[in-house]
């Protein structure tokens, strides 16, 4: 993530919830948090699509301690699938950290899971597998068209919300009854 280029509208740390009129079906009821938002594009990780898959088993796959976690790992977006994320509180930083906001932080090496089979690892973490992007100005399409509603993101709700409230707890959040959505959302 590069800060020189995040743009001073940045929507970095921020939770994108797919709003009813969205029309991509891979991100129908999603929260998206957002990790990097600049000028050239998006990237952000869906936090309530849990796979089925536990953390134990793509330890045991890379051969690393803690075959025996049953902890749920995510599907992060459509691209890139086989690519690992772990969000997490900050800490110790691993060889491939990158500070998100001042209570998140973002992982993309091997290291980081080695430590969580150790239970050597963050305090709070979320495990994901793929990631969602968004090209030059095509996230900002989106908003425009009521695609995405946009919130200021809070910790709690990727490491200690269950993962079946979290939509409705961003809504709550910001004050929104889905029943009372309209497709003008947004416009003024």
């Amino acid at each position: 993530m590069n800060a020189s280029r995040v743009s001073p509208h940045s929507l970095q740390h921020h939770f994108l919830v797919a709003s009813p009129w969205l029309a991509d079906p891979r991100f129908h009821g999603t929260v998206v948090y957002l990790c990097e938002h600049s000028d050239e594009g998006a990237l952000g990780l869906v936090v309530n699509r849990p796979l089925d898959l536990v953390l134990g088993e793509i330890l045991e796959q890379m051969d690393l301690p803690g075959e025996d976690l049953d902890v749920p790992v995510y599907g992060g977006g459509p691209v890139q699938p086989e690519r690992g994320f772990v969000l997490h509180t900050p800490g110790v930083v691993w060889q491939h950290t990158a500070s998100v906001h001042a209570d998140v932080s973002l992982t993309t090496s091997r290291d980081v899971l080695a430590a969580i089979g150790r239970s050597d690892g963050p305090a709070r973490y979320q495990v994901l597998l793929g990631y969602s992007g968004w090209s030059a100005g095509q996230l900002e399409e989106e908003l425009g068209s009521n695609a995405w509603l946009t919130c200021p993101a809070f910790a709690d709700l990727l490491f200690e919300t269950p993962v079946d409230q979290r939509y409705q707890a961003v809504l709550a959040s910001m004050g929104i009854d889905l029943n009372q959505l309209t497709e003008s959302v947004g416009h003024a």
